[in-house]
């Protein structure tokens, strides 16, 4: 396997979306009371004292909705002004993120995912659960927001599910045309929504790629990044495609991250929920650091075998949270 040196940090588990692949329509979620979310200070502690130390430089941000997380953008300063931070990114729905994208850039930000799952407000709002008033052009305002301060590379996380979005493949490949944006397909999993899977399964990656190269050919990238996207290339295009299959393809040996939760749960694998630390309540009751590197690092150790032994449970399996209480 891949160095382990990539940490997932979700800063909180509310969200003001409630996409099909992340919850259930209709589900009533426990949300953390604010004594349950780690604190800055706490997260900070953690990051310095026990997640550097091991080995993790590259963080990123995620929900729930980590715009909705107060002064995150003091908290972006304080993380990205690390010396050891090599790296520091943010998964975001944009709803919020016109607003705010100057402000993440001037504290340190500056690569940032956002989620946009249909190009068509009607089918947009399907998939994230809204009935009122249309938020998909509040959401484009984001991105061209992110686009027009410079944030590079601005990456668009489209996750496929049968017969809601697969037909706009095509069109939200086209994105990467004109413009150097990183569009990014990801196979509907199991977690967060298992009726839903169950009922729509998943259109493999390769699937999607025959669609592209049919219509303009579709060649390797040059720009490949560390994680489990396989990157490709319309010709002539300035932006990429990238391709996250993590239920027809196992990408297992190129793992390189590790995910924690809002409420301090350190968990190695996002296909199962073996081998989770409690970290949060450890610092609380007065663990030392020193002994929670101690416990880090073997959780490291183990890691291969729990994402290999558990995989195929996993891409199946019953899980007792959410994608949005997990982090993604």
């Amino acid at each position: 396997m891949n160095q382990v040196d990539y940490l997932r940090i979700s800063l909180v588990d509310r969200c003001n979306f409630r996409c099909q692949y992340c919850m259930p329509e209709g589900a009533e979620l426990d949300y953390l009371l604010k004594q349950e979310l780690l604190t800055d200070q706490e997260l900070l502690t953690l990051i310095q004292e026990v997640f550097i130390p091991v080995g993790f430089t590259r963080f990123r941000l995620t929900g729930g909705e980590p715009l909705l997380r107060p002064r995150v953008a003091d908290l972006v300063k304080a993380i990205a002004s690390l010396p050891q931070t090599q790296d520091l990114s943010m998964t975001t729905n944009g709803f919020l993120l016109a607003s705010q994208a100057q402000k993440l850039y001037d504290a340190g930000l500056r690569r940032i995912n956002i989620s946009l799952d249909s190009l068509d407000s009607n089918t947009f709002d399907q998939i994230i659960g809204n009935h009122g008033r249309s938020r998909w052009q509040q959401v484009w305002r984001g991105i061209q927001a992110a686009y027009g301060v410079g944030f590079d590379p601005l990456k668009l996380n489209v996750v496929v599910i049968p017969g809601v979005n697969d037909h706009e493949i095509l069109d939200l490949a086209a994105l990467t045309l004109d413009k150097q944006w990183h569009v990014r397909f990801i196979e509907f999993m199991p977690i967060g929504n298992g009726d839903l899977f169950s009922d729509r399964g998943w259109v493999s990656s390769e699937d999607l790629r025959q669609r592209i190269r049919d219509r303009w050919g579709l060649t390797t990238s040059q720009v490949c990044g560390a994680g489990p996207a396989d990157v490709f290339q319309i010709p002539g295009a300035k932006g990429t495609l990238g391709f996250i299959s993590q239920m027809s393809e196992c990408f297992c040996d190129r793992c390189n991250r590790m995910r924690f939760s809002a409420d301090g749960w350190l968990r190695p694998c996002l296909l199962n929920e073996t081998g989770q630390l409690d970290l949060k309540t450890a610092l609380r009751t007065g663990t030392s650091t020193d002994q929670l590197q101690a416990q880090v690092r073997q959780l490291l150790e183990i890691k291969p075998e729990i994402n290999f032994k558990g995989r195929d449970s996993g891409t199946a399996g019953l899980y007792s949270r959410t994608m949005s209480q997990i982090g993604g």
